[in-house]
């Protein structure tokens, strides 16, 4: 059997999201929930090669004072939380993503640098500054909460996993 005859990956994965989120608001907090993690994973790593002064990073800075990412993700949320006034329920689909992307990454900027408001000090690197991490994970896990166990998770890999296999026949035929 020739590999044309299957469909292509991408059709596959978009049938399987699309059966696991027909419900919106189960798209969005899924949407949400990746983008906070995304953001929160990657906005760490940043903050270390900064730290380390390793690649082309660095602090922000305007007129001499530091900009912390908190910041930037306060403005996300303030523009997510605007857009989402505008929402009327003909709204189209990509604006209910564009939300819940911007409502994550937002989120996610902002709890970093829980432990900078809470404590109203730069204490990211200290004792203190791990409550920020938990305050993130604590946030991220509610906004997990029935997106990504369950049925989606398990779909795409039994497709992977039939995929392996149907591979596995073909080259041993």
């Amino acid at each position: 059997m020739r590999c044309g005859a299957y469909p292509s990956e991408g059709a596959v994965l978009a049938a399987i999201y699309n059966r696991h989120f027909q419900d919106s608001r189960r798209e969005r907090l899924f949407i949400s929930s990746t983008s906070f993690f995304l953001t929160w994973a990657l906005v760490r790593g940043l903050v270390h090669l900064i730290r380390a002064n390793i690649g082309p990073f660095h602090n922000v800075s305007a007129g001499g004072t530091h900009i912390h990412h908190l910041v930037w993700g306060i403005l996300l949320l303030l523009v997510a939380g605007y857009i989402a006034q505008l929402e009327t329920p003909l709204s189209r689909r990509r604006v209910r993503v564009l939300i819940a992307a911007l409502f994550g990454a937002g989120a996610a900027l902002t709890l970093d640098e829980f432990a900078l408001w809470f404590y109203l000090a730069d204490v990211y690197w200290t004792q203190e500054g791990r409550n920020s991490v938990d305050v993130a994970i604590l946030f991220g896990a509610m906004l997990s909460l029935g997106v990504w166990g369950g049925a989606f998770i398990g779909s795409v890999s039994t497709h992977f996993a039939h995929r392996a296999a149907a591979a596995v026949q073909r080259h041993s035929a």
